[in-house]
């Protein structure tokens, strides 16, 4: 049974496991005997032992075993596939599970045995697989089934299994970070063993193209950063000064101004821009946005590049607007009506209202709205690479080709490369100064917030 199947099976008796202890806790109850809980805790309860750990043995199976099963296979491969290289070995094994799933390799009669292996072994650990996880369910439904008396507290059960769940979730996010950042600092590390820090974040000139020979040219190696972070750093200015003023000016009237009929229309049709894929943005920036720009600046005697900064940083600033105009929507909307009140009875019109007391009490949370759009800004990849283009021009001109530190990392990464290049390895050194900046700004966003929050009753 495949794990689909499977799947679909643990679910099945995880819902018919629920209305049995429901059913029994019920019929208890019926007895005349006082429940310690609810009929719908035990039901929770048993569909929690039949349901969660049959799931978490098929996880673990399916994490270990194509491991295990390459490891078995290996000795069944030709002596001179078994004393070459690891990647012979490998190269070797992949050709046995294509041959054996009849991909269309050729075929290869000295690997005929590991095929005939491997299917044997797939399908035993198939059978075992599916026997384990059926018998664990139907254990965890017995077990419970005959401990469910009045008595039984199955509440309290339930309630930290949850809560371990939680945990345990909350741990995982928090490890997937820490295994992320090691791996970045971990090739960032190796980039700076063969490049100079210093020449990475000051120099001027990016040209991350390495000589394969000595008689190469056109190779030059240069790794200048400067470059790269000023066109981040102009493009997302640009942006920012679209999306912060609108988006914050459309929050006030949504939520001062607007009456609650145009609210209800105009709050969805805004939010909509957020659902947009990026690729879209990144056409419209290159097939209407920048042909526009430019000839607009030829048309007054500019010298405007196809691809600009400029046309980059308004779609991109259109795209950020419901990111700024959502969240600070829900902060003013979150500022006590009393506030309000007392203004409009000490005389103040509702425009004086609103420019001082609701946006100085809603201040720290619009602050981190526009901190998040930065962050969202910087990290745009689709809309500067189509729009932007490629050159890493060091430039402070809005009209010029500029690149960003994300589609560096986008090019450095496309197609076959070598791990252990400097110019490879240099895509994770500007992942890692991304993620520092990132993290940077969300730093002082929660510290804003922390240091100018109100509290209100």
């Amino acid at each position: 049974m495949n794990y689909s199947s499977l799947i679909i099976a643990v679910l099945i008796l995880l819902g018919g496991a629920y209305l049995l202890g429901r059913n029994r806790a019920r019929a208890i109850a019926s007895q005349g005997m006082r429940m310690h809980s609810l009929p719908t805790h035990y039901g929770a309860l048993m569909a929690l032992w039949t349901g969660l750990p049959p799931l978490l043995l098929l996880l673990l199976w399916a994490l270990m075993e194509a491991p295990v099963i390459d490891h078995l296979l290996v000795a069944q491969l030709p002596d001179a596939v078994r004393n070459g290289t690891s990647a012979d070995i490998q190269l070797a094994i992949s050709k046995v599970h294509n041959l054996a799933i009849g991909s269309g390799v050729t075929a290869a009669p000295e690997l005929e045995p590991a095929v005939e292996h491997l299917k044997a072994l797939q399908s035993r650990s198939s059978l075992l697989n599916t026997a384990m996880i059926l018998c664990l369910a139907i254990a965890g439904l017995a077990l419970i089934y005959r401990r469910i008396k009045a008595d039984m507290r199955a509440r309290s059960e339930v309630e930290g299994i949850v809560r371990r769940m939680l945990f345990a979730s909350s741990g995982i996010a928090v490890l997937t970070t820490l295994g992320i950042l090691a791996s970045v600092l971990y090739e960032a590390w190796m980039f700076f063993g063969k490049v100079s820090p210093i020449e990475f974040l000051f120099g001027t000139v990016w040209s991350p193209q390495i000589a394969l020979r000595a008689d190469q040219s056109g190779s030059s190696g240069s790794f200048g950063a400067v470059p790269l972070f000023t066109g981040t750093l102009l493009i997302s200015a640009i942006a920012m000064i679209i999306a912060v003023p609108v988006g914050l000016m459309s929050a006030i009237y949504l939520s001062e101004y607007a009456t609650p009929r145009v609210r209800s229309y105009a709050k969805p049709a805004l939010e909509i821009l957020a659902g947009i894929p990026t690729v879209v943005y990144g056409f419209f920036a290159a097939l209407t946005v920048a042909p526009l720009i430019r000839h607009g600046g030829e048309s007054i005697g500019l010298a405007v590049s196809s691809e600009s900064a400029l046309a980059a940083g308004l779609v991109m600033g259109i795209m950020i607007i419901p990111f700024v105009s959502s969240l600070s929507d829900d902060v003013i909307n979150a500022v006590p009506q009393s506030l309000r009140d007392g203004s409009y009875g000490l005389g103040a019109t509702r425009s004086e209202t609103v420019a001082q007391v609701v946006i100085p009490a809603a201040l720290p949370g619009i602050v981190g709205a526009v901190m998040l759009a930065v962050s969202r800004a910087i990290g745009e990849t689709m809309i500067v690479a189509m729009a932007a283009g490629l050159a890493a021009n060091l430039t402070a001109n809005p009209l010029d080709s500029v690149t960003t530190v994300t589609v560096q990392i986008v090019t450095l990464l496309v197609g076959d490369q070598e791990f252990d290049s400097p110019k490879t390895l240099a895509a994770f050194a500007l992942g890692l100064v991304l993620f520092l900046v990132t993290l940077a700004l969300n730093y002082v966003a929660l510290k804003i917030v922390q240091k100018y929050r109100e509290q209100y009753d």
